[in-house]
């Protein structure tokens, strides 16, 4: 048996875990994320990739982005200010002495469906996670498909309604800005709604709140446009949902699926294949495990 070492770095903490071939989690430990000091950082996880019971043949990494996954950098993420422009791939090789990746965590999510959760034994998977923020991930005969330049699945800044709601730098009407959990909490909030979360909003129009309706039908709306989108330019064999939003809202999933189903050519209906994620709050972090099997060991078993 082979193992990998998988990190997922958050704006608050960073996990670490050792995964073995098969997809399951060893070991695990998490400190609080210095974001105004990467060195710092990379130095709390070899230590504990140091004590791990087993020697790792790599590293899978997540972090927020926006990342230059080609080259293993890290840009500008708004919660790791101090991280602008670090050489991650670099700096972590010298110090760990191991073989790194670095992914963003919607790829390593839908890399981890894909390989063993509720997109195993199809060839293309979509993946989306609705949650803070949205993001995606595809994964094609078992690879993450990256683009020319390492930003396939940037679809957070997908604009589909003209002058829209608009969250933080995101452009107005864009898909984060409209289906993700901070943008239903923000739109709950401009319009009077004592909402802390998305959970909040939708209680509120369960119970009839119309203004509250509107807005959790708005996230549906614009989700499963995009949704229908992907199904039209990809032809994906599954979309697999993960992220709060898409699981802990009653019937959610159920209702995008329904809406999809009317925006596709009717040939296509019987192909939506819309699932929940299974793998829950670990997926990102299987996902770098088994996504270092596959770069540096042939594969899990």
């Amino acid at each position: 048996m082979k193992y990998a070492a998988s990190v997922d770095i958050g704006g608050t903490s960073t996990r670490v875990a050792l995964i073995s071939q098969t997809g399951e989690i060893i070991e695990r430990q998490s400190f609080t994320t210095l974001g105004d000091n990467p060195h710092a950082t990379l130095e709390g996880i070899y230590d504990i990739i140091q004590g791990f019971s087993e020697p790792c043949v790599g590293v899978g990494v997540s972090c927020p982005g926006p990342l230059d996954l080609k080259k293993g950098i890290v840009l500008t993420p708004p919660n790791l200010t101090g991280w602008h422009y670090f050489k991650f791939k670099e700096e972590a090789e010298k110090l760990w002495n191991l073989p790194v990746i670095l992914e963003n965590d919607a790829n390593l999510a839908g890399y981890a469906e894909a390989m063993k959760g509720a997109g195993v034994g199809e060839d293309v998977v979509q993946y989306f996670t609705i949650s803070t923020g949205l993001g995606g991930g595809l994964v094609i005969n078992e690879n993450i498909f990256l683009g020319s330049h390492g930003f396939a699945q940037e679809v957070a800044n997908a604009i589909l309604w003209k002058d829209g709601p608009q969250l933080g730098d995101l452009k107005p009407g864009s898909v984060e800005s409209i289906c993700s959990g901070t943008a239903i909490t923000q739109r709950a909030k401009q319009q009077g709604l004592d909402a802390q979360h998305a959970g909040d909003v939708y209680q509120l129009a369960q119970s009839g709140n119309m203004v509250a309706e509107a807005i959790i039908d708005d996230a549906i709306e614009y989700l499963a446009n995009m949704i229908a989108i992907v199904i039209g330019v990809i032809d994906p064999g599954v979309v697999v949902l993960g992220g709060g939003v898409a699981l802990k809202i009653p019937n959610f999933v159920e209702k995008v699926t329904e809406r999809v189903q009317t925006k596709v050519y009717a040939v296509q209906v019987e192909n939506v294949n819309i699932k929940r994620a299974e793998l829950g709050d670990d997926n990102g972090l299987i996902g770098g495990g088994l996504y270092a099997f596959n770069v540096f060991a042939g594969g899990m078993i």
